[in-house]
């Protein structure tokens, strides 16, 4: 088992974090007091330069989690969270269901354009609420001719209101199928942007359909089962999972700087002692989170048995440092760290989308108990 990264890896994460300048970084940081098409035109931009440097198409023909691409990932959201999730959600969740289970025309279509960084996507999964695992999907395709009437309602869609693709999960007949719906497509509508705790920068909305016209050309399965939406839930956790390392990253570097440069009784507070051992504390921690992601990561890459099992620990153990992280951030940046607009607390609001998206914390546990349990 290595964990090593290879001088192209290495390299490649050396690469997207140079994409970004510190007015870069700025202009990232103001997503989250504008409009809709101001998030989607700054996405696109974004979109088409990771295109360009290759990020767009990392583990997106096998659907495969890799240890270079976590490191990617990481890099990526260490810079802006939000921008992060915006980019993954159309590159690894929409981008691989087209990968891994469109037809040949979708793919002719919309792959170009997705890994060049021309196309938005976003997948609808959850609907009265963010699990999917407890609850009946209720929005249905129906067979009209050569196409579907598609109903139903979706929460908390990110990329929904920027979206030029939106792949909406539902049931025709019984059976399991993503409804590739485009922006513009009557019956559809899209809600207001929601306002979120954390992740301010990322359009993220509700969305309704009542009777909307799908040809069947844009139509992935139907499909005997749900193997595919599990699938599809298994990338949303990687993605969360390697998104809360670059929030860890960030918080504990923004905390490490301010403990260096402020004084108090005339010295750098990093002098403290009790500064030092949280710092000690937040290290440890990120350093954890980082070898489980990466195993977690190694051992899909390698087709290992227990890939599965040990991707809902990563995922619960590292969302949840993320928190605890962030908290131990705030409280070495004492005053300034409560005030709005700094890292670590926008880290710390962050933190808690990652515990309830995809599958949750206590979703998750049970899932790992049925693993170790030879229930899966």
């Amino acid at each position: 088992m290595n964990f090593d990264f290879s001088d192209r890896e290495k390299a490649f994460c050396k690469k997207i974090k140079g994409l970004i300048d510190p007015d870069s970084r700025s202009a990232l940081a103001k997503l989250k007091n504008v409009d809709d098409n101001q998030i989607r035109n700054a996405l696109l931009h974004w979109l088409k330069n990771l295109g360009q440097a290759g990020y767009l198409t990392l583990g997106l023909d096998d659907g495969r989690n890799y240890v270079g691409l976590v490191a990617a990932q990481e890099s990526l959201a260490t810079i802006s969270p939000s921008l992060f999730l915006s980019v993954e959600a159309s590159a690894r969740i929409f981008g691989r269901l087209i990968a891994i289970y469109g037809t040949p025309d979708q793919k002719n279509e919309l792959l170009p354009a997705l890994k060049e960084g021309r196309l938005i996507g976003a997948v609808a999964l959850s609907e009265a609420c963010m699990s999917i695992e407890n609850n009946p999907l209720n929005t249905t395709g129906v067979p009209v001719d050569d196409s579907f009437q598609v109903s139903g309602s979706k929460s908390h869609v990110v990329n929904g209101p920027i979206a030029d693709w939106i792949a909406v999960v539902g049931k025709t007949e019984e059976s399991l199928a993503f409804f590739l719906i485009k922006k513009d497509s009557e019956g559809l509508s899209i809600g207001k942007r929601l306002p979120t705790l954390g992740y301010n920068g990322t359009a993220i909305s509700t969305i309704s359909l009542e009777n909307c016209h799908t040809p069947s050309k844009c139509v992935i399965g139907p499909f005997d089962g749900k193997e595919p939406l599990k699938i599809v839930r298994t990338w949303e956790d990687q993605i969360l999972t390697a998104g809360s390392l670059g929030l860890m990253q960030r918080c504990y570097e923004t905390a490490l700087t301010y403990a260096k440069n402020h004084r108090s009784g005339g010295k750098p507070i990093i002098t403290y002692q009790e500064v030092g051992f949280k710092l000690a504390e937040m290290l440890t921690l990120l350093q954890t989170a980082q070898l489980l992601a990466y195993r977690a990561a190694w051992m899909a890459e390698s087709g290992d048995s227990e890939a599965i099992v040990v991707a809902h620990c990563a995922k619960v153990f590292c969302t949840e440092s993320t928190e605890t992280l962030a908290s131990q951030a705030l409280q070495i940046l004492g005053g300034y760290g409560y005030l709005g607009g700094n890292a670590a607390e926008e880290g710390y609001r962050d933190a808690k989308y990652l515990q309830i998206a995809g599958t949750s914390s206590e979703i998750s546990r049970m899932k790992i108990g049925d693993g170790v349990l030879g229930r899966d």
